[in-house]
């Protein structure tokens, strides 16, 4: 077993999200120390390792509380865990088509602002709301 600061330095994780993780219940600790220190074993290293990865996806938090349900599911589908990633993927296709709209919006306004040594500037007023 080992205590958090260990168990963070195992999985590539911060201590305060280790923390986190389990003050939220997504990865709780497999117990505690005599000092009440949270203590983890191999089982709850994976799953912070799992979780670590699933961020890193992009996956929120309730996603992976979602994903790491199948994952200990042993009468687990498939078909269920595809579902959560193909609506990831659907989530991650919405933001990037907001993202080029954004970026197409600032590139006009880089375009119209001069650059020069004057005052005006049409990405401020834009920011500002002014026409």
């Amino acid at each position: 077993m080992l205590n958090i600061g260990s168990a963070a330095r195992a999985t590539g994780l911060p201590t305060k999200t280790v923390r986190y993780y389990a003050d939220i219940g997504l990865v709780a600790p497999g117990g505690r120390s005599e000092k009440g220190y949270r203590l983890y074993d191999d089982r709850e290293l994976r799953k912070l390792v799992f979780v670590r990865r699933a961020r890193a996806f992009g996956f929120s938090v309730e996603s992976c509380r979602t994903l790491l349900g199948l994952y200990e599911d042993q009468n687990r589908t498939s078909a269920d865990v595809k579902k959560v990633t193909l609506n990831h993927i659907e989530q991650i296709d919405r933001k990037l088509a907001e993202l080029k709209i954004l970026r197409e919006e600032l590139a006009h306004l880089a375009g119209n602002c001069k650059g020069d040594d004057r005052p005006d500037c049409p990405i401020l007023s834009s920011l500002a709301g002014e026409r």
